[in-house]
């Protein structure tokens, strides 16, 4: 007889698109009850109400969260008795899994987590050994994390984005624009996976039947959906939003290259531009500049310089967009004179009518750059930040990423080494 299993996820609002994937994925494949805990609090009493023989807990963040999570767990598992089975997944727990296992999770969830939740809550059902589940790191006795065997990475159609609840459609996995400061291509490949227009186009009518208007998507950059290499494919574009178009009522709205998406400049075209004015809602784009330094942008391998940059804002804004355009300052053998030339482009850009969204580098697990020392930010470009926030013209969380920053490079040199592999069959 198999044994009964409640899945409770601890529920944060900035990490829920990964959380409804999984969801979507468990879905009716295997019987579960399910439970959100959207507070610390929470989460302890769906665990202790819980009349389930497991109860399996959980728990999704980015790395600058991870240290605040770990004390969430420590709470949640004293005001629960200490019952549960505690999972982290996400790119922190593929990134650095005994970190994570250190922390007091049992387990962490490594890379693509659909075909790993699926096998988890079976083999919990079933009574069988975790080693025997794909895509996971294990505790052993020792307190040294043991990774089963890797999890497929499947289609995109083979699972929906989420089911039953609100939030934006996956239509690609995966970068082959592998930035060194990036988690994405790690975590997903560094090859384009698409999802198709017919399983797009199933997921909006299921959401008009629910009454929502509005669609946004997830992708690490819009222009390139249907393509596999570096130039945009617009007829796939096209296809893309004159699907959703048809699937939603005549107030339905598409957003497309906004927020939680963006574009890359050297896609920006008045062809392109021309596209989006025909099928979307938002008035902005998301484009990533990241430095305007050629020095920095070839070294952090970002696949352009700065020209195009220039370029994609001043056609955005003849097409009537108003660019947010990402700079990423202190990255890994910055100077201050690099810094400057950003400063400058900044200027330029807000100047042409763009927004400049600041962000400080991050040693991000599982980049290229994760051991990398983060370049020193003086009082006069932090001045000069500030200076373009007064203005209107620039906005971002650029002090809490610095403070960020400086937890993740102590984490870095607290392990340097690589998790022991074991492969189970």
């Amino acid at each position: 007889m198999a044994l009964a299993v409640s899945v409770v996820v601890r529920y944060r609002k900035a990490v829920t698109y990964g959380v409804h994937a999984l969801l979507a994925a468990l879905g009716a494949r295997v019987e579960h009850d399910l439970r959100l805990g959207t507070t610390p609090e929470e989460t302890a009493r769906h665990i202790r109400d819980s009349e389930a023989d497991r109860v399996l807990v959980l728990w999704s963040f980015y790395s600058p969260d991870a240290e605040a999570m770990a004390a969430e767990l420590a709470t949640v598992r004293s005001l629960s008795g200490g019952r549960g089975l505690h999972i982290a997944g996400g790119v922190h727990a593929t990134a650095e899994p005994q970190q994570v296992i250190d922390a007091g999770w049992d387990l962490a969830g490594i890379g693509e987590g659909e075909s790993t939740i699926i096998a988890l809550v079976r083999a919990l059902r079933e009574d069988r050994p975790l080693t025997s589940v794909p895509g996971l790191a294990v505790r052993d006795a020792d307190g040294v994390a043991l990774r089963t065997a890797p999890a497929p990475q499947l289609p995109l159609d083979a699972f929906p984005s989420f089911t039953g609840r609100n939030g934006p459609i996956e239509i690609t996995r995966g970068c082959r624009y592998t930035c060194r400061f990036c988690q994405t291509p790690f975590m997903f490949g560094g090859q384009f996976r698409h999802r198709s227009v017919a399983s797009v186009r199933e997921h909006v009518r299921e959401m008009a039947g629910r009454g929502m208007r509005d669609v946004r998507f997830i992708t690490p950059t819009s222009l390139s959906y249907g393509s596999s290499g570096p130039d945009p494919d617009l007829g796939a574009v096209e296809e893309l939003l004159a699907g959703v178009k048809e699937e939603l009522p005549p107030h339905g709205r598409v957003f497309f290259g906004s927020f939680p998406s963006e574009v890359r400049p050297e896609h920006v075209s008045p062809e392109a531009m021309r596209l989006l004015k025909r099928y979307v809602a938002n008035d902005n784009l998301i484009i990533g500049a990241q430095s305007g330094s050629d020095r920095v942008l070839a070294a952090s391998g970002r696949g352009h310089d700065t020209s195009p940059v220039r370029d994609a804002v001043r056609i955005a804004v003849e097409h009537g967009f108003r660019p947010n355009v990402d700079f990423i300052f202190g990255m890994p053998g910055e100077s201050e004179e690099d810094q400057v030339r950003s400063l400058t482009l900044a200027a330029d850009l807000a100047d042409l009518g763009a927004r400049i969204h600041t962000h400080t580098f991050m040693p991000l697990p599982g980049t290229p750059w994760r051991d990398a020392e983060p370049a020193f930010i003086p009082l006069a470009t932090m001045a000069e930040l500030d200076r373009l926030a007064q203005r209107g013209d620039a906005y971002g969380h650029w002090r809490k990423q610095a403070e960020h920053a400086v937890r993740l490079a102590e984490t870095a040199k607290a392990y340097p080494r690589r998790t022991r592999r074991r492969r189970t069959t």
